[in-house]
């Protein structure tokens, strides 16, 4: 968090314009009715960064046409009334603390906002009317589609990282005036690949941006810093020309709600996270919570059944997984050095699958074999070694099957291991989209290029459904690097570890109390893929502290959850 001042943004200025139609509402309160929306290949271009500027290089050709076309659109007739002005001019007002509240309520704010990827560092803060795009026309063409005189005004508010609604469709022609109602806690703005923009606006401000007559299709962003990257664009439509027919639609309700699909995709494209989106409440998320190894139990025999299945993967999509008893991770086992391991492979699914068991030491030529749809296997082991130890799926290839969900954990207990008050355990994974509800995106896999990471299986669900203790406890955190490919660092805000426990051996505390003749202590335990170990940690005080990886790319993208300590 800035602990720079925030600056005094002036009051805000307005544009006055006529009233004019208004698309009527649709589902949610989006305005358009049942408007053809951006696909969803569009809108990740958009997001991306990939898709073109549309008439950005003809702006100031056009700028004495443009103008004349605003003029004309500021004398034609009345039209139905305003969207929210009441009247023939328009009002760009701070939005009212009720407002606010009432939007930021399915998704609450978090001010640390560093944390969530959603920082800005030092901003001066404008708000008022965008003059720059004033009268401009949203295409090249606009010579060849007449002013209508009517004006739409609409008004957008921000939820999370995304604009609500965040598509309006209008008719060719008409003049679109947009006021946006910044009812987030931090600062953003909005610019249209027209020129048009608003200026920086602060928390509960508001500002107008003038599109001009549109002519055709014209996206939007939010210009600060990894904003765009984050889901906050913008589609204006145009019914009946190019580049608005044929697409899906798209709703513009509240992302933060449980019923948004926030992930949906076209045909061939992958799906389009949305990082606000709530785990819905009818979603099993995964328990966390560890049990202690249970001593009187010296040989464990489990079946495990490969299934594939659509799931949940956080950020409002839902991908084809691969699974281990239907769960992502795979059932998370537990036992001591000595113990013996008895697994019984199921395969129900569609094709080839296997499992490989770090834990073990055997030849991998029998029990590692891939199985066909409808056989079976018994892999059987003996725990020689303490750690947190991987098992995936070795069917090639590994890392589209372990990327799809096939990967799981095995908890050998160091011995002598004292008590704590909570255990829990988190296995990072990557998560590649393809479209949605479909696969894994392979090509995505071997470039490396995860779309989400995940604690246990679904980006975010720790944020929604968080880890929880009590002041003064001692809680202990298994933590596994599934990858397929990338590196994490896990670490937790406010705290800081005392006892630290790295692949099989102790780096500080344990039974030598390693660090403590110098006050030794750690500030995040660093993994590579298949690479595992614990911490622990005593939060003095109640309070929400976040547990992420430090590698804060990935955090932005879901590797990240809360510890809530109350009393």
């Amino acid at each position: 968090m800035s602990d720079a001042p925030e600056l005094d943004a002036g009051p805000d200025t307005t544009a006055t314009g006529v009233s004019g139609t208004v698309p009527e509402a649709g589902p949610g309160g989006a305005p358009g009715g049942s408007r053809p929306g951006p696909d969803p290949a569009t809108r990740a271009a958009i997001t991306a960064g990939r898709a073109p500027a549309i008439g950005r290089g003809a702006r100031a050709a056009r700028s004495t046409d443009a103008a004349s076309a605003g003029a004309a659109s500021g004398s034609g007739g009345s039209g139905s009334g305003s969207a929210g002005s009441g009247g023939s001019g328009s009002a760009s007002t701070a939005a009212s603390p009720g407002a606010r509240d009432a939007t930021r309520a399915g998704f609450p704010a978090d001010r640390r906002g560093v944390l969530l990827g959603l920082a800005t560092a030092g901003v001066a803060v404008i708000t008022g009317v965008a003059l720059n795009g004033r009268g401009a026309s949203s295409d090249s063409g606009a010579d060849a589609v007449a002013a209508t005189g009517n004006t739409v005004e609409v008004t957008v508010t921000v939820s999370g990282m995304r604009f609500v609604p965040d598509a309006v469709d209008v008719t060719p022609g008409d003049r679109l005036v947009i006021t946006l109602d910044n009812t987030s806690d931090q600062v953003h703005d909005l610019v249209l690949a027209n020129g048009a923009e608003s200026g920086r606006v602060a928390a509960g401000r508001s500002a107008t941006v003038d599109v001009g007559v549109v002519t055709g299709p014209v996206e939007g962003w939010c210009s600060i810093a990894g904003h765009r990257a984050q889901g906050m664009v913008f589609h204006v439509t145009a019914a009946g020309t190019a580049g608005a027919a044929g697409h899906g639609a798209h709703g513009g309700g509240d992302a933060a709600g449980s019923g948004g699909s926030g992930g949906s995709a076209g045909s061939g494209g992958g799906a389009v996270p949305d990082y606000a989106v709530v785990l819905p409440a009818d979603v099993r998320g995964f328990d966390p919570a560890l049990a202690p190894a249970d001593a009187s139990v010296a040989v464990h025999e489990h079946t495990f059944t490969v299934t594939e299945q659509v799931m949940h993967v956080g950020a409002g999509v839902t991908q084809m997984r691969m699974t281990f008893n239907a769960g992502v991770p795979g059932p998370i086992l537990r036992g001591r050095v000595g113990d013996v391991f008895r697994i019984t492979l199921v395969n129900k699914g569609s094709m080839s699958h296997s499992i490989d068991f770090h834990a073990g030491v055997l030849p991998p030529d029998d029990v590692m074999r891939s199985i066909n749809p409808g056989e079976s296997l018994v892999y059987e082991f003996t725990a020689q070694r303490a750690g947190i130890w991987l098992y995936h799926c070795s069917t090639a290839p590994m890392s589209v099957h372990l990327a799809s969900g096939m990967h799981g954990a095995v908890i050998i207990d160091p011995p002598n291991l004292t008590a704590v008050d909570r255990e829990y355990v988190v296995v990072q994974s990557e998560i590649y989209l393809g479209p949605e509800g479909g696969q894994t995106d392979a090509a995505k896999v071997a470039a490396k290029t995860p779309d989400l990471f995940a604690f246990n299986g679904i980006a975010f669900q720790y944020r929604d459904r968080p880890f929880t203790a009590r002041p003064g406890e001692r809680v202990r955190f298994w933590v596994l690097d599934a990858g397929p490919s990338e590196p994490m660092s896990f670490h937790a805000v406010g705290l800081q570890f005392d006892q630290v426990f790295f692949e099989g051996a102790w780096t500080l505390g344990g039974p030598d109390r390693i660090g403590a003749a110098w006050s030794g202590g750690s500030q995040a335990l660093g993994l590579h893929p298949a690479q595992g170990g614990f911490v622990e940690c005593v939060p003095p005080a109640a309070g929400t502290y976040t547990v992420v990886s430090h590698s804060f790319a990935d955090m932005e993208k879901g590797a990240m959850g809360h510890l809530v300590v109350a009393d």
